[in-house]
C-alpha cells in the first residue's frame, strides 16, 4: 500500500465517523428539564439507553454490573467554556472509539470479552462533542492489553503528512488508582482542536475524545481526561 493510499483510507474512515456523529446528534431532543445526575439514587432505569437534556444536563442510564453511567464524565466535570446541553448514554459498547478508529468500537477491540460496557456522547451549546467509551475487563492483564491497543490506535494518527489533522505528543496522567495518557489534536493549520485520552484503572479502560472545538487551550483536554480518570477509578 502506498503512502497516498494509506492517507486516503484514514480520510475515508474519519469522514465516516464525522457523519455518524452528526447523525447521532440529530437524535438528541432538547426537552427534559431538571434531570438528575447519574450518581443520584434515582438514576437507574430499566431502559438501556436514555437521553438527558437540561439547564444542567446529566447522564442517565442503567448501571451495569461493575461499570455504569456514574463512572463516565458528568456535567459538573466540564470546565468553563464547555457548556453541555445534552448526553446520550449506551451500555452496548458499540460507539465509535475515536476520530482515528473509523467504525471500530470498544466491543470490536475487546472481541466481546468485556464484563460490561458504557459510553456517552456529550453535546455543547456551541460546536464540538465529547465521546467516551469504557469497558470492564475480566482481569487486569486483559485491561492492560486493551489499553495498549487503544494507545496504538491513537499513535497511528500521530505521524501524518504536513497539513493533515493529527494527534500530538502524549502527556501522562496519574492519580490514586489510575493512570492515563492524553494527546492534543491539531488541525491541518496547526491549531489545537480538542484531543483524546486513553485511561486505565484496575480492570477498567476508557477512551475519551473532545472533537470539533478550535481552542488553543489544551488544558480543556487535560482537565476532562483527569475528571474521566477519577470517575473511572471511583
Amino acid at each position: 500500500m502506498t503512502e497516498n493510499q494509506a492517507v486516503q483510507q484514514k480520510s475515508v474512515r474519519r469522514n465516516r465517523v464525522a457523519a455518524a456523529a452528526c447523525f447521532a446528534a440529530s437524535l438528541i431532543t432538547v426537552s427534559v428539564v431538571g434531570a438528575q445526575s447519574a450518581t443520584a439514587g434515582g438514576a437507574a432505569h430499566s431502559a438501556v439507553h436514555r437521553t438527558a437534556v437540561a439547564a444542567h444536563p446529566a447522564v442517565v442510564a442503567v448501571a451495569a454490573p461493575g461499570l455504569g453511567s456514574a463512572d463516565l464524565v458528568q456535567s459538573e466535570d466540564f470546565q468553563q467554556g464547555l457548556n453541555p446541553v445534552g448526553a446520550t448514554v449506551a451500555l452496548t459498547g458499540r460507539q465509535g472509539l475515536s476520530a482515528c478508529s473509523g467504525e471500530e468500537t470498544m466491543r470490536d477491540l475487546t472481541k466481546d470479552k468485556a464484563t460490561a460496557y458504557a459510553s456517552v456522547t456529550w453535546t455543547f451549546d456551541t460546536d464540538g462533542r465529547l465521546f467516551e467509551s469504557a469497558a470492564s475487563a475480566p482481569t487486569k492483564t486483559a485491561a492492560a492489553t486493551w489499553e495498549k491497543q487503544l494507545v496504538a490506535l491513537v499513535q497511528d494518527c500521530q505521524d501524518e503528512p504536513a497539513g493533515h489533522w493529527h494527534y500530538g505528543a502524549a502527556h501522562t496522567l496519574a492519580i490514586t488508582g489510575g493512570t492515563g495518557r492524553w494527546y492534543p489534536a491539531y488541525n491541518g493549520d496547526g491549531t489545537v482542536s480538542g484531543g483524546v485520552a486513553v485511561l486505565r484503572s484496575g480492570t477498567r479502560v476508557a477512551i475519551v475524545e473532545l472533537t470539533g472545538r478550535r481552542t488553543d487551550a489544551p488544558t480543556h483536554v487535560e482537565g476532562i481526561a483527569t475528571a474521566a480518570l477519577n470517575r473511572l477509578s471511583s
